[in-house]
């Protein structure tokens, strides 16, 4: 029988994991023998014990663990040591951040290992049980709202008290994807006044579903890619953006930015100057921190003030609500492995062919075999030979 193996994530602070002991069972009724990294569940309070009783076998070894390994399943990406305990045309799947990790990348194609990148699931209809970055994202939008409210110095529903009537605080959500609509959502049911804001006008209507306002800037021609993400705006466009929100965020207590570019930089959309409009104690909550921020002057990892407003950028953002979180994500894990998997063969069916792990595998005989990567690598590679 084929063995997945599934380790212990080794990131410092990471309390989520890539399965649980329902999922054991699943992977054992496809044909698979089952191993886990001893202690895997132990930061979601998942003992060894419940994975032992749904039929997996525990080893204490993270080197013997993937040195057994047919395929690797995971949240983070192994180490380079890792990959080369590994067996030639193992298949691993996790984040692995392609188009920040070139020379892992090139590691994974000297071993002769097929990679599959969960970060780059397509987002079509076929895919949405397998979409990783949605469902971690749905939580983001809910953590986000909880940390501004912990943050924040004052109560986000209307109160009408003896003592006096409390205003509702005012929400201002940036990018309505998944985890805006999530934030949005989470800010209402707290009976906060919310506002947002997506360059993609065809959102507007989800917006406005989920009780919000929202603000209409003409920004002339937008849209989204293929996948469903914002199109990267001009210069021009970000100056209109930055200029027509400018208002809307100095009237708001809670301010959160969701833009992030697939494979790119993030585009900044909070500048120093709009911080300084806000009142003192207001909170400002930025998902792009840690890749490079929406906001002027926020830390990845941490929480600053900046002219008495508060900026966090802890990032992880999932990783707060780890055990929902893991179920989501070993689900997503489970729905891949099980799509591709051929009970006549017992075994999981390669096909660099099909439209789903086309966009999906990195990797595979030595060679990267993603189109967007290879792409990529290629228009990296000569921008640096013409410099």
């Amino acid at each position: 029988m084929p063995v997945i193996a599934f380790p212990a994530e080794s990131k410092p602070g990471e309390k989520r994991c890539s399965l649980m002991p329902v999922n054991v069972k699943a992977y054992k009724l496809l044909g698979a023998d089952v191993c886990i990294q001893s202690g895997i569940g132990a930061a979601i309070n998942i003992q060894d014990g419940d994975y032992q009783a749904s039929g997996a076998e525990v080893i204490a070894s993270r080197d013997e663990l993937l040195k057994k390994a047919d395929i690797v399943l995971s949240l983070h990406k192994l180490t380079a040591d890792e990959i080369s305990l590994l067996k030639p045309e193992a298949l691993i799947v996790s984040y692995l951040d392609p188009f920040n990790e070139p020379a892992f990348v090139d590691q994974l194609c000297a071993a002769n290992i097929t990679a599959i990148s969960m970060e780059m699931i397509p987002r079509i209809s076929r895919c949405q049980k397998m979409d990783a970055l949605s469902s971690q994202a749905s939580l983001a939008g809910y953590v986000m709202i909880m940390q501004a409210v912990n943050t924040l110095d004052s109560v986000l529903p209307m109160m009408m008290t003896p003592a006096g009537t409390l205003k509702p605080a005012k929400v201002f959500v940036i990018g309505a994807g998944v985890a805006g609509l999530q934030a949005i959502a989470t800010a209402k049911r707290l009976g906060a006044s919310v506002t947002a804001f997506d360059t993609r006008s065809v959102v507007a209507e989800q917006v406005q579903s989920l009780g919000a306002k929202f603000l209409d800037i003409d920004l002339g021609q937008t849209g989204e890619t293929g996948q469903g993400y914002a199109q990267a705006l001009t210069p021009e466009q970000m100056q209109i953006q930055q200029r027509e929100q400018a208002k809307c965020i100095a009237d708001s207590d809670i301010v959160i930015t969701t833009a992030q570019l697939f494979g790119r930089k993030p585009p900044q959309l909070i500048d120093d100057a709009t911080i300084a409009m806000m009142k003192p104690g207001s909170v400002i909550v930025d998902m792009a921190a840690e890749t490079g921020g929406n906001v002027a002057g926020s830390v990845p990892g941490e929480t600053v003030i900046k002219h008495g407003v508060s900026l966090v950028g802890t990032g992880n953002w999932a990783n707060g609500v780890a055990k929902h979180a893991t179920q989501m994500y070993a689900s997503n894990l489970y729905n891949l492995i099980s799509e591709f998997w051929s009970k006549d063969n017992n075994r999981f069916e390669l096909d660099i062919e099909d439209e789903v792990q086309s966009g999906c595998i990195i990797t595979h005989q030595g060679k990267v075999v993603n189109k967007m990567i290879k792409s990529f690598y290629e228009q990296a590679n000569n921008q640096q030979e013409k410099a």
